[in-house]
């Protein structure tokens, strides 16, 4: 026959059994709410935004100071380049003065050979410039006579510039004949001044 523990005792082996169980088990975690983002201080954002505009101000400032720049550097080029078309005009009107011819010639005269060395060194000193040269007769002779004559004459004058060291494709030629005389008076003195090359800066 078997003795049954007493009921005190049952229980409180219960208990036990039931604390160690307890004990045991791992506590389940806990989840935390998630933070609320961090909140920038009032400071801090007008610290931010005064740097923002100085960026900007600055970029505004760097931009402004290009453009003036660039102005200027456009400015100047275009003063310089006006400056040195003038000093070209001038030194041009100098140095493009008429050679002259005898009557019905075309042939260069020994006192015009220095004129033309003046127009070859000004033809050296402007490498970029172009000149036209313009034959011109007297009213004696046929208009075909002296369209020719007067292109011949041209012609002469440049192959005496070339062989001074011009190069041919820097100069044109245009014969006039006797259709733009200097001066009307039916008079030696008056055609000579008509027989002549006059030269054009192109």
């Amino acid at each position: 026959m078997t003795r049954s523990l007493p009921t005190s005792v049952a229980l409180a082996a219960g208990f036990i059994l039931l604390g160690v169980s307890s004990a045991c088990k791992k506590p389940e975690a806990v989840q935390q709410p998630p933070s609320p983002p961090l909140q920038q201080s009032q400071p801090q954002k007008e610290i931010d935004a005064k740097a923002a505009a100085d960026r900007l101000a600055a970029e505004t400032a760097r931009r402004q100071q290009e453009e003036l720049e660039a102005r200027q550097r456009a400015e100047q080029a275009k003063a310089l380049e006006l400056s040195q078309q003038q000093a070209l005009r001038r030194s041009a009107a100098e140095a493009l003065k008429d050679i002259h011819f005898d009557y019905d010639k075309s042939e260069i005269k020994a006192e015009d050979k220095g004129q033309l060395q003046k127009i070859s060194e000004f033809m050296k000193a402007y490498p970029t410039a172009n000149v036209e040269i313009q034959g011109h007769c007297d009213e004696r002779g046929t208009n075909e006579y002296n369209l020719a004559l007067g292109n011949l004459r041209a012609s002469t004058t440049m192959r005496f510039l070339v062989a001074l060291g011009t190069p041919e494709r820097r100069f044109t030629l245009l014969s006039y004949g006797k259709e733009k005389p200097l001066c009307t008076e039916g008079n030696e003195a008056c055609w000579s001044r008509n027989r002549r090359a006059h030269f054009e800066l192109k």
